[in-house]
């Protein structure tokens, strides 16, 4: 009986790693194949590559990035200050406002800023109107079309990465440690910079990890705007130059640039260590500084705008072409978009988090460095461009498809055609390796809120672990679930750039009902669908907003 338990619960650690071990190696697979691409073809196209395209994509890349990271850490920051620590009009409501802009897709801004700053558009008009401006030729106005132009977009709507992020510490303590310093007799401006801002630091640095993930990301942005970014070179590299070899050496410098990012971050962390403050002083948290005159008025604009700016013009601009364009309901078109858009986001949804729960099991179970580290390599899929994580499944299904099809031809004599790359099944697999990590996290969340031997009581009364885990964890979890079911859903709503390499023909989503409606340069056709997907983004972002309103400091 000694010696059994040993050998139990190396049984438990082997039964915990292999799940884990086969979920990683296909959350990792898209990435060894794109590297072998690169690395064994011809390199006939590399020194194009390196003389024509990488420099002015790179270089755009990396200052798109670096202007994105800048805005959103100053709009973010900014606004969790300012709700934290002040009282002024409207704050408990732009609180909670703040968060809407990440129900918009980037692609969508873009298309809406579009519309609503070019020459036709109703700023531009209302402009001319005001001063007697004939043409384009009499003033000068801002190229929204632009590598500028296209930070503004991503930053209005990817700020609250940051916002949510920081506004946790200021809540946590921030304002303890600030009332302290200035009881000191610190200036507030000294306060906030020589004090605060590092408190936030890694807080700050966390969220714009996750900004510059989806700005690597994005492709309807970018090439709507007309910026030549890394992800634009990849689709052209592939598409218009038919070069395989060529977008997978491209995909490749897009790995080492978010490794690099990756790196950045862990190194800018590493020395950062707060403690939040006990759990008995929460509530004893110095009031809001309650502001007078003119600034109460400043600091409700300086929330507003960024609200305004990111949800506020694509909700206007969408809806006014919605309301004149009610009949698109009837569309067969539509309709088939907005079921297939259900039907692959549900279907996903339902994968990534059943395999999501055999993680979390798993590190459960086994408490080892082994699935520890396993489970956070599966879970790496989210730092992934979509642009990358689609070419590689598409070259892994594709050889998979004509492995299977050649061994049906030799020895049943019939063929089996395709049967995952150019099927919704690619899409369901593409985005289930890129937001596995979405539904771990959001579970993982629930589960540490638990008594940590729950599941071994159970076990003491002679169940399972599978009958512990599906009679007593799961239940409990339901809320946790649910949150990341719901997450993964809205998220695979909006991809667009692995679905645009792994759609079969005939295969459309809103998302990519709107991008044709954009490419053919009439946006206002898609208006509908992007209705459609702002409301259905508004869920996540609702239930969300509830969660931060029901903090008893945001709802002094």
């Amino acid at each position: 009986m000694i010696a059994s338990a040993p050998v139990a619960r190396r049984d438990r650690h082997l039964a915990a790693l292999l799940p884990a071990i086969v979920i990683a190696a296909l959350a990792v697979l898209p990435i060894a194949i794109v590297i072998g691409i690169a690395l064994t073809g011809s390199g006939e196209d590399w020194p194009h590559l390196v003389n024509n395209v990488l420099p002015g994509a790179a270089a755009t890349t990396l200052a798109l990035l670096a202007m994105v990271a800048v805005g959103t850490a100053s709009i973010g920051v900014t606004c969790a200050w300012l709700v934290v620590a002040y009282d002024f009009p409207m704050r408990r409501i732009l609180a909670w406002a703040l968060v809407l802009p990440l129900a918009v897709p980037p692609y969508l801004a873009a298309y809406a800023f579009g519309e609503f700053f070019l020459f036709t558009g109703p700023v531009q008009t209302a402009l001319r109107a005001l001063l007697g401006f004939q043409s384009a030729r009499d003033y000068w106005f801002p190229d929204i079309r632009s590598t500028t132009g296209t930070a503004i977009v991503l930053s209005s709507v990817l700020f609250p990465y940051v916002y949510l992020t920081v506004r946790v510490v200021f809540l946590m303590q921030g304002r303890n440690i600030a009332d302290v310093a200035r009881t000191l007799g610190a200036a507030p401006v000294r306060v906030f910079f020589r004090i605060l801002l590092p408190v936030a630091r890694p807080a700050i640095i966390a969220g714009c990890a996750l900004v510059l993930m989806e700005t690597l990301n994005d492709i309807g942005a970018a090439e709507y705007l007309g910026v030549n970014t890394l992800t634009i070179a990849v689709f052209t590299t592939w598409l218009n130059r038919g070069s395989l070899e060529g977008a997978a050496q491209l995909s490749t410098v897009m790995l080492l640039l978010v490794l690099a990012l990756l790196y950045a971050e862990r190194m800018a962390r590493r020395n950062q260590r707060f403690h939040g403050a006990r759990a008995t002083h929460m509530k004893a948290r110095p009031p809001r500084v309650r502001m007078e005159g003119t600034q109460k008025w400043f600091a409700t604009l300086a929330v507003l705008f960024p609200i305004l700016s990111g949800f506020g013009i694509p909700a206007y601009v969408f809806c006014g072409y919605a309301i004149r364009r009610l009949e698109q309901l009837a569309d067969p078109a539509l309709q088939q978009a907005f079921v297939t858009t259900v039907f692959t986001a549900g279907c996903t949804a339902l994968v990534t988090v059943a395999i999501a729960l055999v993680l979390v099991n798993a590190t459960r179970l086994s408490r080892t460095a082994a699935v520890g580290a396993v489970a956070r390599l599966s879970a790496s899929g989210y730092a992934l461009p979509g642009t990358v994580l689609g070419l590689g499944l598409l070259f892994a299904l594709t050889r998979l498809d004509n492995s299977v099809d050649a061994f049906a031809r030799a020895h049943l004599g019939f063929s089996t055609g395709l049967l995952l790359s150019g099927t919704a099944a690619a899409v369901v697999i593409a985005c289930t390796v890129r937001f596995l990590a979405l539904a771990e996290g959001a579970i993982r969340a629930g589960l540490e809120k638990l008594p940590p031997h729950l599941d071994e009581a159970a076990r003491s009364l002679g169940q399972t672990p599978t009958a512990s885990a599906r009679r007593v964890l799961f239940p409990l979890l339901k809320p946790a679930l649910l949150t990341a079911a719901v997450l993964v859903f809205v998220d695979t709503m909006k991809e667009l750039s692995a679905t645009i390499l792994l759609r079969p023909f005939g295969f459309s989503t809103l998302a990519t009902h709107v991008y044709e409606s954009a490419s053919r340069g009439v946006v206002e056709d898609g208006a509908m669908a992007a209705i459609l997907i702002i409301l259905t983004a508004l869920v996540p972002v609702v239930l969300l907003s509830r969660a931060l309103m029901r903090d008893a400091d945001a709802t002094m």
